[in-house]
C-alpha cells in the first residue's frame, strides 16, 4: 500500500529530499520556492534529476563553492506547498504526523542512501536541521523501519533482516541510472 510503486510520482514525493540534506527556500513574496540538495556523490545527479522530472518538476545540476554537485529546481509555484510544509520561518522542519511513503523513501534513498557495512541500509540525515532528527524516526519507526541513529546523529541505520526486507519492499526496484551497489537489498538481492 506505501510502496513507491503503488501509485504515479508527485510533487509531494520530493519530500523524500528533504528528509535528507535537501534545502527548500521561498522566494520573494513566498509565492514560489525551489528545493535543492548537494548529492554525496555525483555520480547520482543523472538518477536523482530523472526522479524529480517523473513528479514533474525538473532539475538542473550547479556546481557548489565548496566544488560538491547539487541539484536544484528553479523558483516554482508548485513547490510553495512543500516549503510551506516544511519550513517554520526560514528553519527546515518535518510537518507534524508527516507519514513517510514509499515514494519519499525512495527519492530519499536515491539522493542519500547507502549500504553500511554489517548489512544494513544508511539514509543521511541534514547535520544543519538537527531538529529533524527524531521526526524523521518517529516517522520511519511508523512505517515499519524503526531506525538507530549513527555516524554521530548524522543517519538513520536500518538493520535486521525484515527491517531491511522492509525498506526494499518500500523502495521499489533500482532507479534507472542509480548504482545498483547503492539501492537497498537484502539476502545478497536488490529489489526486483
Amino acid at each position: 500500500m506505501f510502496s513507491a510503486e503503488a501509485r504515479p510520482p508527485r510533487v509531494s514525493d520530493l519530500a523524500g529530499l528533504l528528509c535528507g540534506p535537501g534545502q527548500i527556500a521561498r522566494f520573494g513574496a513566498g509565492d514560489q520556492a525551489r528545493l535543492s540538495i548537494v548529492l554525496p556523490d555525483p555520480a547520482r545527479a543523472p538518477a536523482v534529476a530523472t526522479a524529480c522530472a517523473a513528479t514533474g518538476i525538473p532539475v538542473t545540476t550547479v556546481h557548489t563553492e565548496s566544488g560538491g554537485l547539487a541539484v536544484r529546481t528553479a523558483f516554482r509555484c508548485d513547490l510553495v506547498g512543500l516549503a510551506k510544509a516544511w519550513m517554520r520561518g526560514s528553519v527546515k522542519c518535518v510537518p507534524e504526523g508527516w507519514q513517510l511513503d514509499g515514494p519519499a523513501l525512495r527519492m530519499w534513498a536515491l539522493a542519500a542512501g547507502r549500504p553500511d557495512e554489517r548489512g544494513g541500509y544508511l539514509l543521511a540525515l541534514d547535520p544543519h536541521a538537527p531538529e529533524t532528527h527524531l521526526p524523521l524516526i518517529a516517522a520511519a519507526t511508523r512505517a515499519g523501519l524503526p531506525p538507530a541513529r549513527v555516524a554521530r546523529g548524522t543517519a538513520l541505520r536500518i538493520s535486521g533482516t525484515r527491517r531491511v526486507a522492509r525498506l526494499v519492499e518500500l523502495v521499489g526496484p533500482v532507479p534507472p541510472g542509480a548504482a545498483i551497489t547503492e539501492w537497498p537489498r537484502y539476502w545478497g538481492r536488490t529489489a526486483s
